[in-house]
């Protein structure tokens, strides 16, 4: 079953990874195209949905690795702005699980920069659903810009929200103080168990969802790693486990489960409005389909999300 369109917005961030050096005194990097957003276009393109990246991209070195990523997984950049700023930078250290601290160079770079013109004259005839979130939404000047462009969008399309917090850049009070409004725009929020406890910390994830539909947010999926994920639609909740696969690290897990979940809502016809027409049940399968590629991400190593082809992989009960 073929899917509409869904256009992301966001972010590229040249995810440097520390790696054994000749001499102890020099620091080797092996650089991967990465960035939340990008991530799950790229997820989206290769499971066979038609996506749209509305990105900033820098004329550098990392600006060209983006370029040839995205390319290469089938995403459409004919909206994309040719940047004069620089590529942002994030260094990754992993540790013994695989999970990931990032250390980002991010001043005055790229993603940051929207102005109201230059996505003014964005078609979204064709758009089921438009994505968002991360640095994006907080970083200014563009994030009342991408904020505009939600409102602008949402009579044409299902808005989705990710808030991949990163406190190392952006304090998450400004995330807490912005989210009442995100889900005023959103019709789906996707977040991790990270985010929620920097988001309403010692809150119960249940009271949390109840908390964000009152401000107007439909569907809440938080991912919770190893134990799935839990899902509420208007207050009825359900879970559904992890899929078992060898962990390399858990770059872009998030990011593909995103993509995972709107994928298998488009191809579904279940995008496009405000989910007026979505059941428990419809939620529950998008889930088991997207924790099957978050865990084929996660057994391979940096933002790498898998190819449609690849899903014959892991057996569960979702199907696309």
């Amino acid at each position: 079953m073929s899917s509409r369109q869904i256009t992301v917005l966001g972010e590229c961030v040249a995810d440097a990874f520390t790696e054994p050096a000749s001499a102890s005194n020099e620091l080797a990097l092996r650089v991967l195209p990465g960035g939340g957003p990008a991530n799950t276009a790229v997820a989206l393109a290769r499971l066979g949905t038609p996506a749209r990246f509305l990105a900033r991209l820098s004329g550098d070195v990392f600006g060209r690795l983006f370029r040839a990523h995205l390319e290469e997984s089938g995403v459409d950049l004919s909206y994309a702005v040719a940047a004069v700023e620089p590529s942002t930078l994030a260094v990754a250290e992993l540790d013994a699980t695989g999970q990931a601290a990032f250390s980002f160079h991010a001043q005055n770079t790229a993603d940051w920069q929207w102005t109201p013109g230059e996505l003014a004259g964005v078609e979204l005839s064709q758009a089921a659903c438009v994505h968002t979130g991360s640095l994006a939404l907080v970083r200014e000047p563009g994030a009342a810009v991408v904020e505009e462009f939600l409102a602008a969008s949402s009579p044409q399309a299902t808005i989705s929200i990710d808030p991949n917090v990163r406190p190392l850049l952006v304090n998450p009070q400004v995330y807490r103080d912005r989210l009442t409004h995100w889900c005023g725009l959103a019709d789906v929020l996707r977040l991790s168990e990270d985010d929620l406890d920097l988001l309403l910390p010692g809150t119960p994830p249940e009271q949390a969802c109840d908390t964000w539909h009152a401000a107007g947010v439909r569907l809440v999926v938080i991912t919770r790693g190893a134990e799935g994920a839990m899902a509420s639609l208007d207050g009825e909740r359900v879970q559904v486990p992890a899929v078992a696969a060898p962990v390399v690290d858990t770059v872009g897990a998030g990011d593909s489960f995103t993509a995972g979940l709107l994928h298998h809502l488009g191809a579904h016809g279940l995008l496009g409005g405000r989910l007026t027409g979505l059941r428990l049940a419809d939620v529950e399968e998008a889930c088991l389909f997207a924790v099957k590629v978050a865990a084929l991400t996660c057994s391979v190593a940096g933002p790498n999300p898998p190819w449609q082809s690849q899903l014959a992989q892991l057996a569960t009960a979702g199907g696309a």
